[in-house]
């Protein structure tokens, strides 16, 4: 509407200024006319440029910082599941989460099929197929996050001083068993800061599926259970270009 009200502002001030320049101004100072008018012509032009560049500047460096956020949210997610996969749970103790990464061991396991005996009775004696789980080794955590800044993880990018917030919860997924869930989260606004006020109001609202959507960009959720992120796809274009190298 900003854009939009100039231009209209600009016509109307050019017609006023014609109207003028035919009506009441001598023919030897149109010419002053004529320079008022070029420069509102190239005021408007800059003006439309600005209106239309603007946005799109404004996508661009909005994904770039954002990139950075969406890494570091997907290093915790990767750490929680690992420390749910040893404990069972989530923590929001981000020192602990750090150290697990550090000094954990996962367990190796092998599944197999055998066949037992088994006494029916009365004499009957039947194959009984099992599936049985050995553990077979072990191997450390920080195998899964060589070259991952892991332990810089908690800090958002571009935003000096802020950690993401960490939050842990259960959800009943069906009656009777509950399971726990995480989040780890930071407020676009903090990432956009110092940016256009309009165009992060928008983005704060942004309910697109090539966006990321509301006011957090988050990973985990309490109210479901979901290790996914709130960000579209093509954040993780790059982890797929990864693995298939």
């Amino acid at each position: 509407m900003g854009l939009l009200g100039m231009i209209l502002a600009a016509v109307i001030v050019a017609v006023l200024l014609a109207y003028i320049v035919v009506k009441y101004l001598p023919l030897k100072l149109r010419w002053i006319a004529s320079v008022l008018l070029l420069c509102l012509t190239v005021f408007l032009v800059i003006k439309i440029y600005d209106g239309i560049m603007e946005p799109i500047i404004f996508n661009k460096q909005k994904v770039e910082k954002y990139a950075g956020v969406v890494e570091n949210l997907k290093i915790i997610r990767d750490a929680e599941v690992k420390y749910y996969e040893v404990n069972g749970n989530y923590t929001k103790d981000k020192a602990v989460l750090i150290k697990f990464i550090d000094s954990a061991q996962l367990a190796l396991t092998e599944t197999k099929t055998i066949v037992e005996k088994e006494n029916r009775g009365g004499g009957v004696i039947v194959d009984v197929e099992k599936r049985v789980t050995d553990t077979i080794g072990y191997e450390p955590v920080l195998k899964y996050f060589k070259h991952r800044d892991y332990k810089n993880m908690f800090k958002v990018p571009g935003v000096p001083g802020k950690e993401f917030e960490l939050e842990v919860g259960t959800v009943e997924k069906v009656q009777g068993l509950v399971v726990p869930t995480f989040i780890a989260k930071t407020p676009k606004k903090d990432i956009l800061s110092g940016m256009n006020e309009s165009l992060v109001k928008q983005e704060l609202e942004a309910i697109e599926t090539d966006q990321i959507k509301g006011e957090f960009v988050s990973v985990g959720s309490l109210e479901e259970v979901s290790t996914g992120g709130n960000w579209p796809p093509s954040y993780d274009k790059k982890d797929s270009a990864k693995k298939k190298e």
